[in-house]
């Protein structure tokens, strides 16, 4: 598996072609629904079960830049894989990497874990990892980028061409808080249970470009968006989006955003299949012409509200006559109709994790069980067993 290219390459074609007053962004469009992943791990002291700025260190001793780098605070590191032809590349290249760097935090003192927040952290004792580019990120946004103790998965899938990634983007609007839901794992913060499955989506959406994205008419319209935000110095590129889901120029992909970090591999993957599954199903639909249909963005916007309240449980909006259905019947329905796509692209297994998931409940769920039972600190000791263990359906 090769790297994915350098986001801030100069010599793409988003930094050097001029026309007229504006900058062409071209979309390095991908042939083939190729999938690419990012987890944000957390870095927690063993003796405390606090996050630990081990960051530097990890990402020095693994030395492949590429697949392990720095993140906003120095108690996170991501690591990723793509671009893959298959759900089952995927995990055993991202398995391979997560064990390796485990192992080797383990060996500089530190524990690994995988959830939205931390159980009972602050953020005022965080380190913000030292580069010009998060120190300037911090200097422009102050206080809502100190209070980013969060922690997400991020899911790339290739889409050939940017008209075609603007209509399934909107499209796909309409099954993000599904995504929401079936991720959630930050019902902690500061040691005390904040009441949603997500808390989250709900620190991140205070950025001023983080959230639900804007729909766009066309990949024309993209480009003049993006280009007038450069010019208003609004944001210096695209990295500076941080939408719950984007067209990536560069990658040639739609990178999914919205989901919190999952506690196991198992479920990283159950959630990438539907994810994959649900945008080649939509560019399907649009390659023969079908209307792509979306729900209005006020429904979206409730929607996402109720996934980050409730999850799996939540009553969402089904049609646009307001009616109700339960979330997890919802999902349930989805993965009847993509069951052909998963085998067409040989993720069925993955995709029917997806109800095995909804059988032992979303990660909040079981983290809520251990913290009413045992406290914020047994959370911790929980969920760094959760990554060794890949055991998600035998419950807490």
């Amino acid at each position: 598996m090769t790297p994915l290219p350098a986001e801030d390459d100069r010599s793409h074609p988003w930094y050097s072609q001029e026309q007229g007053d504006i900058t062409r962004i071209a979309y390095s469009g991908s042939p083939d629904p190729t999938l690419g992943i990012e987890v944000e791990l957390q870095i927690v002291d063993p003796e405390t079960g606090d996050l630990a700025p081990g960051g530097p260190a990890i990402i020095e001793a693994f030395g492949e830049p590429e697949f392990v780098k720095p993140e906003l605070l120095q108690s996170t590191v991501e690591v990723n894989v793509g671009p893959c032809t298959t759900v089952a590349e995927a995990r055993e290249g991202l398995s391979e990497r997560v064990t390796a760097v485990r192992e080797l935090a383990n060996e500089l003192g530190y524990d690994l874990l995988s959830a939205g927040t931390h159980p009972f952290a602050r953020w005022d004792g965080q380190q913000v990892t030292e580069s010009e580019r998060y120190q300037h990120f911090l200097d422009r946004h102050q206080w809502p980028v100190r209070r980013l103790m969060i922690f997400g998965l991020h899911v790339h899938v290739g889409v050939s061409d940017g008209e075609k990634a603007i209509a399934i983007s909107n499209a796909m609007t309409t099954f993000l808080p599904h995504l929401l839901a079936l991720s959630a794992s930050s019902p902690l913060w500061h040691g005390e249970d904040t009441g949603l499955a997500s808390v989250r989506v709900k620190i991140f959406e205070t950025l001023p470009t983080a959230g639900l994205p804007f729909r766009m008419i066309n990949w024309g319209e993209f480009q003049r968006f993006m280009n007038t935000l450069i010019h208003a110095r609004a944001i210096e590129s695209i990295r500076e989006i941080w939408w719950d889901i984007r067209p990536h120029p560069i990658f040639g992909t739609l990178e999914v955003r919205i989901a919190d970090a999952l506690p196991t591999m198992t479920e990283t993957m159950a959630l990438a299949a539907f994810i994959q599954c649900l945008i080649v199903r939509l560019g399907d639909l649009y390659d023969h012409g079908d209307f792509l249909p979306t729900r209005r963005q006020w429904i979206v916007a409730e929607n996402k509200w109720r996934a980050a309240r409730y999850s799996d449980e939540a009553m969402i909006i089904s049609d646009e006559t307001g009616t109700l259905q339960r979330m997890d019947e919802n999902i349930h329905s989805l993965v009847d109709r993509l069951e052909p796509v998963s085998k067409r692209l040989g993720c069925p297994d993955e995709l029917q994790d997806v109800r095995r998931l909804l059988e032992v409940r979303p990660s909040y769920y079981r983290q809520r069980q251990v913290f009413n039972e045992s406290g914020s600190r047994a959370v911790v000791d929980y969920l760094v067993r959760q990554l060794i263990e890949d055991k998600p359906f035998e419950g807490v």
